[in-house]
């Protein structure tokens, strides 16, 4: 009878390790399979400058692929595309109207290198529920009045509040950008 037991623990073994053998040779199988289907050997490739912005705070990251002023087109290295501002209202619009376009902020004078988003698909990625985000932006020129009193200006209200203040100027614009933000978590 313990010679039976002993046999039987024996082959209860053997089969609990030849299952373990299968079920890893399985799972590396599978995943050499996955890996196989996420590599497009002869998919072309290119790179593009991950700038980065301001939206309430947060860092935000994007690309720029087309602008509707060849001059700040060619600056940021992007096509150029006069039709996009064909996107642009006619003025003078409710501000309750809301189009394709958001307000972006630039700083052409250089007191502070990164553009300021007024708003950002939260969360990021395609969980974002937000039906007002879109990638075009109507760029507004934020001039400081004393640079030497400039100061990181890092959300839409900080810009607004330094208007007040009578610290900057804004001036809308005409140039349009396609800007898509990039879906990385934001860092504080």
């Amino acid at each position: 009878m313990i010679a039976r037991l002993e046999w039987m623990r024996k082959l209860t073994l053997l089969r609990t390790f030849t299952y373990m053998i299968v079920k890893s040779v399985f799972a590396i199988v599978f995943a050499c399979v996955l890996s196989a289907c996420s590599v497009m050997k002869d998919t072309p490739q290119v790179s593009l400058p991950l700038l980065h912005g301001w939206h309430d705070g947060k860092e935000v990251r994007y690309i720029t692929t087309d602008v509707s002023d060849q001059a700040v087109a060619k600056a940021k290295n992007a096509n150029y595309a006069p039709r996009l501002r064909d996107a642009v209202p006619n003025y003078p619009k409710p501000p309750q109207v809301k189009t394709v376009l958001e307000r972006v902020y630039a700083f052409p004078n250089q007191e502070q290198a990164w553009s300021v988003f007024a708003s950002v698909p939260e969360p990021l990625g395609y969980e974002s529920q937000d039906t007002h985000y879109s990638p075009l932006w109507l760029m507004y020129v934020v001039v400081w009045k004393d640079p030497s009193k400039a100061t990181e200006l890092r959300s839409e209200e900080a810009i607004l509040t330094a208007e007040d203040q009578g610290l900057v100027t804004i001036e809308r614009t005409n140039i349009v950008l396609n800007c898509p933000v990039i879906p990385f978590s934001l860092v504080d």
